[in-house]
């Protein structure tokens, strides 16, 4: 039974095949072509037990093309791999030996391989996510200048009405007034864009069982529900509430020993869209349920409004999953209680 690791790169990837007693029969590095290393592959396909690849930036190519071609494709969820600290040389090939080690031992971390079409839309909804992104950095930019110039203040959703003629009209000069006015036009633009995408997002989804029902919480509208589901995939891979709070980043990182702290985790470990999304509703869900905002004042007394809106994202990240893994509906009381 023979085992293959990848250690893939931009444009080339560093491929290890070992057998059972981790012996390399096959290492070389190889432009990234997929004729080319299913070729390298080839004579070791029958025997191969599986293929590792890491979950870098590119992935995609590379595993949906060895998939198509037959093999068994796992991807490495590096962030959870380790090499010993005392390794006095590493390189790709020791990178590679390595997840193909992994691999034999039944110890390799795994990301989740999320079906081809399904991705699709998935990335489409984080390319929504980067586009609200910089909409939201021209509207501060705008309000940074009003306050530097004027020291006055426009609310977000008035800075969204503003016109040319507007800013013509502001106590500011003739430069700041052609960068508030560039800020304006690319504002608008991103708008347009997040309309096109929102309204394209709107036609997935709608038949999941699971989208009725994140439409419930408080919070949650179509897109968030829309984006919750893609990003979370099969609630079945997740064992527990608290697994489903970590992947969303909603769980605390700190390593304590006897009552101490003893430093911290990988805050970044998990997905960082869902974080996004839950820390999205909770803001919405304390401007528009008591409930929800009684149990924010009540955490921000303690501690400070960063940690409330934290621990509130908390909250529906664990309703949400057990939502999806019993079909429930959002119970406001059992939430906040």
């Amino acid at each position: 039974m023979l085992f293959c690791g990848i250690d893939l790169h931009s444009n080339n990837c560093l491929v290890v095949v070992s057998d059972d007693a981790d012996k390399v029969l096959y290492s070389r590095r190889l432009a990234n072509d997929l004729v080319t290393i299913r070729a390298a592959l080839e004579p070791y396909r029958y025997e191969l037990s599986g293929v590792v690849a890491e979950s870098t930036y590119n992935w995609y190519w590379l595993v949906d093309g060895l998939i198509e071609a037959g093999h068994v494709l796992h991807l490495a969820n590096t962030t959870a791999i380790k090499q010993y600290d005392g390794l006095k040389h590493r390189g790709d090939q020791s990178d590679a030996r390595h997840l193909a080690h992994l691999l034999r031992l039944g110890l390799l971390p795994e990301g989740h391989i999320m079906p081809k079409s399904a991705r699709a839309v998935r990335d489409l909804a984080r390319k929504l996510m980067q586009l609200v992104d910089m909409r939201t950095a021209n509207i501060l930019s705008i309000e940074t200048c009003l306050a530097q110039q004027t020291g006055s203040y426009l609310a977000c959703r008035e800075i969204k009405l503003l016109t040319e003629s507007d800013i013509d009209s502001m106590p500011v000069g003739a430069v700041e007034a052609s960068g508030m006015k560039a800020n304006l036009a690319i504002m608008r633009a991103l708008q347009t864009q997040i309309d096109s995408i929102e309204k394209s997002l709107s036609n997935y989804c709608r038949s999941a069982p699971g989208y009725r029902l994140l439409n419930t919480v408080s919070g949650i509208g179509p897109i968030l529900a829309t984006v919750i589901l893609l990003e979370t995939g099969d609630i079945a891979r997740f064992s527990g509430a608290g697994n489903y709070a970590s992947y969303c980043r909603r769980v605390d990182s700190t390593h304590i020993s006897y009552g101490k702290k003893k430093g911290e985790g990988n805050t970044k470990n998990g997905n960082r869209f869902l974080a996004w999304a839950y820390v999205e509703a909770a803001n919405f869900a304390i401007r528009f349920c008591e409930p929800a905002r009684m149990f924010y004042q009540r955490k921000k007394a303690k501690r400070n409004g960063v940690i409330a809106i934290k621990a509130v994202a908390h909250k529906l990240a664990r309703a949400c999953f057990h939502m999806l893994k019993t079909g429930e509906q959002f119970s406001v009381e059992r939430c906040f209680s």
